[in-house]
């Protein structure tokens, strides 16, 4: 049995088991398509995601509001009186580094820093993703989330593409970007779910192979069918 209930403007669709109990499944397009954006670290996702930007969605990065909320104020004081002033760089902004080192060394700084910053970032998606629903420029919605399926961003999706990279090909970006080493890599994918699992959720995959005319026209081709409701 279908049932359905609103929830920030949109539709909710699930089933009704024997016992009676909801198990949640998908949204109904209701409004325009949200379009979550899934893969491996150093996969590509912020490449795809600016291609559906250039084909006229607009992209709620869970990674640039996440940066912008360390450097807020508020949360700058809670990390210093937690973890001292190695939080800080010399200009005063958020050490990144330094608080990626601390939480994966330790998972209750992990779990206190994310109840600190979670709530922030789901307040400023929920205000963007008012603005651009009402914006009738706006011809789809893409979530870029590093944890899109272990945040429970995934079921609030219409449609999720799988961005898929062979490891070396996602080991060497994060090297060159992000200065990790391949126990970096290792460890953050681990506190993740499995590749599996995500590709096996995702509706569609796109090959990041670094071919960009390939992966624009991949991008380009599963666009269109979100759209047109497929």
């Amino acid at each position: 049995m279908v049932w359905l209930m609103r929830g920030g403007g949109r539709l909710f669709a699930g089933w009704l088991d024997a016992g009676g109990g909801g198990v949640f499944d998908r949204i109904v397009m209701a409004g325009k398509p949200i379009i979550g954006l899934a893969g491996g670290i150093g996969s590509g996702k912020s490449t795809v995601a600016s291609v559906l930007e250039d084909l006229g969605a607009r992209i709620i990065s869970s990674d640039r509001l996440n940066h912008e909320e360390l450097n807020s104020p508020e949360v700058l004081r809670y990390l210093c009186s937690w973890w001292g002033q190695g939080v800080l760089l010399s200009d005063g902004r958020a050490n990144r580094e330094a608080i990626r080192r601390i939480i994966a060394a330790d998972s209750a700084a992990r779990t206190r820093l994310e109840k600190l910053v979670h709530p922030r970032i789901a307040a400023r998606r929920e205000a963007l993703m008012k603005a651009y629903e009402a914006d009738p420029a706006v011809r789809a919605i893409v979530w870029d989330s590093p944890l899109l399926f272990e945040a429970g961003l995934a079921g609030q999706c219409d449609r999720i593409i799988f961005v898929e990279a062979p490891r070396e090909s996602r080991l060497a970006r994060v090297m060159r970007d992000r200065a990790w080493t391949a126990e970096d890599l290792d460890r953050l994918e681990k506190s993740q779910k499995p590749l599996d699992f995500k590709r096996e959720r995702a509706d569609y995959i796109v090959v990041n192979n670094s071919d960009m005319e390939d992966l624009r026209r991949q991008v380009s081709d599963v666009f269109s069918h979100i759209l047109s409701g497929n």
